[in-house]
């Protein structure tokens, strides 16, 4: 498979998620992805995540229920070790739907509330750090 050139940035959309044309930064220094969640709650087998933010007009506040979850450690870039919720869900970039895996996290002082790490980037993607919103670009111009 040939790998799609993606910027430093982009807008992408989480279809099961309900939220689409979401600012994401493109890390390859982070080996996973995360994504902005307001609020988290278990109850009994299932996790509830609101997906809102002030800063990021595109979460609109709505809540969804996940019957699948998991939990991981992950470590920061300033070597701090959280231990996040994490779910399984869909991302479409230049108009293919892809599995991807999202650890929860509080983004609210962040500039992007979706961060995709290299776990996802790996054997899909090249990263050229001078583009920015190519997927987004492209889907625009059809």
């Amino acid at each position: 498979m040939e790998k799609q050139i993606i910027g430093r940035v982009d807008k992408i959309d989480f279809p099961k998620l309900d939220l689409f044309h979401i600012d994401a930064k493109i890390d390859t220094g982070a080996y996973t992805s995360a994504i902005h969640c307001s609020e988290i709650i278990v109850e009994g087998e299932k996790l509830k995540c609101t997906f809102y933010s002030k800063g990021h007009p595109n979460f609109s506040g709505k809540q969804v229920v996940f019957d699948s979850y998991s939990k991981t450690d992950v470590k920061s870039s300033n070597g701090y070790k959280e231990n996040r919720f994490k779910i399984k869900s869909e991302v479409i970039i230049f108009d293919k739907t892809y599995k991807i895996n999202l650890t929860l996290s509080t983004r609210d002082d962040m500039k992007f509330p979706v961060l995709i790490g290299r776990q996802f980037l790996s054997k899909k993607f090249l990263v050229d750090v001078d583009e920015q919103d190519v997927s987004f670009k492209k889907k625009q111009s059809i």
